[in-house]
């Protein structure tokens, strides 16, 4: 680790980036990122987790540099582990626990103690690392398919801050933790003194950054503060833009009308230039100048005017171009309703694996919150109830086409075109009503051609959505996992309108409170212990 971390940065010269299908993501970006806690932002698709890519290592730039000063740690967005290694493995100090065990055991070897360095303290490290992040149930030699998604990823946080690099990069890392694990991983990046680059779209996380980087359209621009700065100031931004495309409006009508008045004019002047010629009240030598005269002054005057007009349509395209327009999702879905007191689901004596027990009814199209803490079986709950994993003992009835939406966005397939794998849920639709429907999930024309494996988290997202709603059958009971993980604000305003729209049962496992209140829950369900040592059980709870 470097001695002086005020020296740490990272700079990005000219950096160019196409995908092999020649898509291109950045184009000539350059930038500096230092010391502190800097929060990269924008739309999906914008290019934000290839950049943190691209700084990782992870991706070569198709030109251009990215260079590092100090260490590098990276904490990508979606963790995988090995379910058989041992939570010490993934941290990566099992060699010198290795080491260490063989010293006491009476070992002398030079390569031994090597191992070992300086960190004979590590255990003691290692399990501050881990309390600090509420993972203090978790043993250096369980085993990581033990551990839920949430705390997969808060233990891929307490390796990098074991490590302690000189420059962290993390790539939405609230995803899949509970309230109380965001409140810690907020807390540990509030006392981070190295550099940090943090993509989130957690509006709480990214109060604790020193400065907001906002990629739009291939450039980034800097705002200083946190995430609630951040809006004042781009809403500042976007009330002047607004008013500058009602000047530019202004300007335009003006500048039409001036046209028109010249036009009318010249117009004037030249019949009555060819009533006098007509007339041969002057020698025609000089009415025939005159006639040249007026000829060229209209001219003249007439291409002023156009070019004023065209000088204020540009003023007014480059207005427009400053305000920000999040296209919304609008669908309506009259298929997938449900009459109210229709039964949906039935759980009954329902235990699931690692211990969670169930009873429940959904009639009608009820909308159910699912909340409890990482590692509760909420994940679980819903993937039985999809038939993904069988239960341990009793019933699990369902009444209606029902479709599962997973944290991990694994539905659809890579190498098939978005249009490709909407038209597999949905066999029966032609080619002409797949790219319809696409449509008003914002994959018009070339988008909907695009191959799944290139798109962004929150694109994926949409895919898969628009996969999941448009099938054949249309679902009637919807099981979402997590659906705001990856997703910027514009992206959740969509899913929150598409969801509107939607007419039949859901049932919904998020920690995004102010999501969940958008969604108009109608029941909150929590799967959690009822008490110290008591059976993890789903019962009612209050709104959060």
């Amino acid at each position: 680790m470097s001695s002086n971390r005020t020296t740490t940065s990272i700079t990005c010269a000219d950096l160019s980036f196409t995908w092999p299908d020649g898509t291109a993501v950045l184009d000539d970006l350059s930038l500096v990122v230092g010391p502190g806690r800097t929060g990269l932002v924008g739309v999906n698709g914008s290019g934000k987790s290839t950049l943190l890519r691209l700084m990782a290592g992870e991706l070569a730039p198709t030109s251009g540099a990215v260079r590092v000063s100090g260490t590098l740690g990276y904490l990508p967005q979606d963790v995988t582990l090995n379910a058989d290694q041992r939570v010490e493995q993934a941290l990566g100090i099992a060699p010198v626990r290795a080491a260490i065990r063989a010293i006491e055991a009476g070992n002398t070897d030079e390569e031994t103690f090597a191992v070992v360095g300086d960190d004979w303290d590590v255990d003691e490290r290692a399990r501050a690392a881990l309390d600090r992040l509420g993972l203090e149930h978790v043993t250096l030699e369980r085993r990581i398919g033990e551990l839920s998604g949430g705390e997969s990823v808060l233990l891929c946080l307490a390796a990098q801050f074991i490590r302690r690099p000189d420059v962290l990069l993390l790539d939405e890392p609230t995803n899949n933790l509970d309230l109380d694990a965001r409140r810690r991983l907020n807390e540990a990046v509030a006392s981070w003194r190295g550099t940090m680059v943090i993509v989130s779209h957690d509006r709480e996380l990214l109060d604790h950054v020193d400065r907001i980087a906002d990629l739009r359209d291939g450039e980034v621009r800097w705002y200083g503060g946190g995430f609630t700065d951040y809006e004042a100031a781009l809403e500042a931004e976007q009330e002047a833009a607004a008013r500058m495309v009602r000047v530019a409006e202004s300007d335009v009508r003006r500048q039409k009308k001036e046209l028109a008045d010249a036009r009318i004019k010249l117009d004037r002047r030249l019949r009555y230039g060819k009533k006098m010629y007509e007339n041969k009240r002057e020698p025609k030598v000089v009415m025939g100048e005159r006639k040249r005269q007026a000829q060229v002054a209209a001219g003249k005057h007439r291409n002023m005017h156009i070019e004023r007009l065209d000088e204020a349509r540009e003023r007014l395209t480059e207005a427009e171009e400053a305000v920000r327009e999040d296209k919304e999702i609008r669908v309506d879905l009259p298929e997938t309703e449900v009459p109210a007191g229709r039964t949906v689901l039935t759980l009954r004596d329902l235990r699931i694996r690692h211990g969670g027990r169930a009873d429940l009814d959904v009639r009608g199209p009820e909308r159910i919150a699912l909340v409890g803490g990482n590692g509760a079986g909420k994940t679980t709950l819903l993937r039985t109830i999809v038939g993904e994993i069988p239960a341990e003992s009793g019933q699990v009835m369902t009444a209606v086409p029902t479709r599962y939406l997973p944290q991990r966005l694994d539905l659809l397939d890579e190498e098939l075109t978005v249009a490709q794998n909407v038209g597999a849920f949905a066999p029966g639709a032609t080619a002409n009503t797949v790219r319809a429907r696409l449509a008003r999930f914002l994959f018009r024309g070339r988008r909907a051609d695009q191959p799944v494996g290139t798109l962004s988290g929150g694109e994926r997202f949409r895919a898969t959505l628009a996969a999941l709603l448009l099938a054949d059958p249309p679902p009637q009971l919807l099981l979402l996992d997590e659906p705001t993980n990856n997703l910027d604000l514009a992206s959740v305003r969509q899913l929150t309108s598409a969801l509107s729209s939607y007419r039949g049962a859901l049932i919904v496992v998020s920690h995004d409170v102010a999501f969940l209140r958008e969604l108009g829950i109608t029941r909150w369900l929590r799967l959690a212990a009822e008490s110290d040592g008591a059976p993890v059980r789903l019962t009612t709870t209050d709104p959060l």
